[in-house]
């Protein structure tokens, strides 16, 4: 390996003791099958480096990486709670103080990345953010190129569903684009499903769209010469094949996933519901997070000063018991 890349982890340093699980912050190694030209593998592995340089209590620790040609092998931090996507899911909505509490580490983290390292996450949403025993949240799976993130992130078509309307258009877009996509992320914790849709079955879910659609470029899609959205009313479901789609929050409707993107462009964006079921300050945090113009969108560092999170710093929630109760 070249020494100025100064990754100090080899193969023969790791020693496989059991399978801890995979997916969604459950494994501490992973592995990355990478395009065979070593140009790109310097690149991502120089990439890393600056991964490995990051050092806050909001960020996922990152102890090292090593070629195993073709691959790249990832070692990172193990949070034993997984990430708040598996968490809900088993323990059903979350309430809102800890759902706070995770708008507060994530901001945290956000703004760590973009104000010491100018990276923007550009992939937030629940299995991204992940939880240990001590009630510790912290942020993972953040790229600093487009070259590390097709690499590493989940399928496009997974990640498309948390973007902003401005990158799903294919515009430029800035660290406020993971504003967006923390906005979406809490809504689903705080109501136990995905906020645009009613219900999803256990074996339907934002991966049953993979590889339905492919970027003009990485993180971005264009809508330009699509038709409108259309709704159409739920049928039986004959053959999953054929009914894949996204139930739309309030009723038994459902849409594909080109029409969900069309719909986050196009319709108001979703809300904490029912009113009033939430703190007011709650619903005015997330409405800021969840502006279609990015130009009036808040940046994580502004959106710090939300009164939300003012009492989010100074709650008496013990998220170390709250994580001993799953």
């Amino acid at each position: 390996m070249n020494a100025e890349i100064k990754f100090d982890l080899k193969e023969g340093d790791l020693k496989d003791l059991q399978e801890l699980g995979q997916g969604n912050g459950g494994s501490v190694k992973k592995i990355v099958l990478i395009d065979a030209k070593p140009s790109v593998r310097k690149q991502i592995l120089r990439e890393l480096q600056i991964m490995h340089d990051c050092h806050s209590k909001y960020i996922i620790s990152f102890w090292g990486a090593f070629l195993a040609d073709p691959n790249i092998c990832i070692c990172m931090e193990f949070m034993d709670k997984g990430s708040l996507d598996g968490i809900y899911k088993k323990i059903g909505p979350i309430d809102i103080d800890v759902v706070g509490q995770v708008a507060l580490a994530v901001l945290e983290g956000l703004t760590y990345l973009y104000d010491v390292h100018r990276i923007i996450h550009r992939d937030i949403k629940p299995s991204n953010i992940l939880c240990n025993s001590r009630g510790e949240i912290k942020i993972c799976d953040f790229g600093v190129s487009g070259e590390l993130i097709n690499s590493i992130a989940d399928t496009f078509v997974g990640t498309s569903t948390y973007m902003s309307p401005e990158r799903i258009q294919g515009a430029q877009y800035t660290v406020k684009s993971d504003v967006w996509s923390l906005g979406i992320s809490l809504i689903e914790l705080a109501l136990g499903r995905f906020p645009f849709s009613q219900s999803m079955s256990d074996d339907e879910d934002e991966s049953d769209y993979e590889g339905t659609l492919s970027p003009a470029r990485p993180g971005s899609i264009s809508l330009s010469g699509l038709p409108p959205a259309r709704i159409r009313r739920n049928t039986p479901k004959k053959d999953k094949r054929k009914s894949k789609g996204v139930s739309l929050q309030g009723g038994g409707m459902t849409m594909s996933i080109l029409e969900l993107l069309q719909h986050i462009v196009n319709e108001p964006a979703p809300k904490l519901t029912p009113e009033g079921r939430y703190p007011k300050e709650a619903e005015s945090f997330i409405d800021s997070c969840l502006l279609k113009d990015p130009d009036l969108r808040k940046t994580p560092k502004d959106l710090l000063k939300h009164p939300w999170i003012d009492q989010a710093r100074t709650s008496t929630v013990n998220l170390e018991e709250w994580a001993s109760t799953f």
